[in-house]
């Protein structure tokens, strides 16, 4: 079983629907239990990083995430499930996260870049993804291929061999980290169509 975690924000009846699509059976969790027996585990997410990782902590989800983590079970982090496994949020002041993967996130900021100072924040739409390490999760997938992004912020990883694969608005972004059984994604595979679906078959396989 593949267990979504449901800490109170979430677009989690979308990502079930997407494995469903692939036939497979994941099923939307709320405590510690239900973590601890699935098979792999999916951190989904959106809105905004203090109230997430608040969330998180008021429902005693921190400590079942991580021991998910540290077991060696497939993860993934979807959206701001990528961005809450970092150590730190600056989005709207300074947020403690998960500290799974060192580094941070930061807003989109072109104050520097006449070029992209027309750009909206929050990037919102369909961007082309590169990658050139071969990846579990996008075996079957071409570069260049498009997924659905809506963020404001983006990661920065301290270790620059967790990131997989970029994109690109105004500026060149992580759009993708792996390590070991970690994988997470700033798009929303579920949101994704073929592309996306194509990634959640993968990691079910796993």
């Amino acid at each position: 079983m593949i267990a979504i975690v449901d800490y109170g924000m979430g677009n989690l009846r979308s990502v079930q629907k997407g494995f469903e699509r692939v036939g497979v059976d994941a099923q939307v969790v709320t405590n510690a239990e239900q973590i601890e027996r699935a098979a792999k585990v999916v951190l989904p997410g959106v809105g905004a990083f203090a109230d997430a990782i608040a969330h998180m902590r008021e429902q005693g989800l921190v400590q079942p995430v991580l021991e998910a983590i540290e077991s060696g079970r497939p993860f993934l982090g979807i959206c701001l499930g990528l961005q809450l496994l970092f150590d730190v949020s600056y989005e709207h002041g300074e947020h403690a996260g998960l500290g799974a993967v060192p580094g941070k996130v930061v807003r989109f900021d072109f104050v520097d870049l006449p070029a992209a100072r027309d750009l909206k924040v929050p990037h919102m739409g369909w961007n082309r993804l590169r990658w050139t390490t071969p990846c579990p999760l996008l075996a079957g997938l071409e570069p260049g291929s498009y997924f659905y992004f809506v963020h404001s912020y983006h990661v920065q990883p301290i270790e620059a061999d967790l990131n997989v694969a970029w994109s690109e608005y105004g500026v060149d972004f992580v759009a993708m980290i792996w390590r070991d059984n970690v994988f997470a994604t700033q798009f929303h595979p579920e949101k994704s169509q073929r592309c996306g679906l194509k990634i959640l078959e993968n990691f079910s396989r796993l």
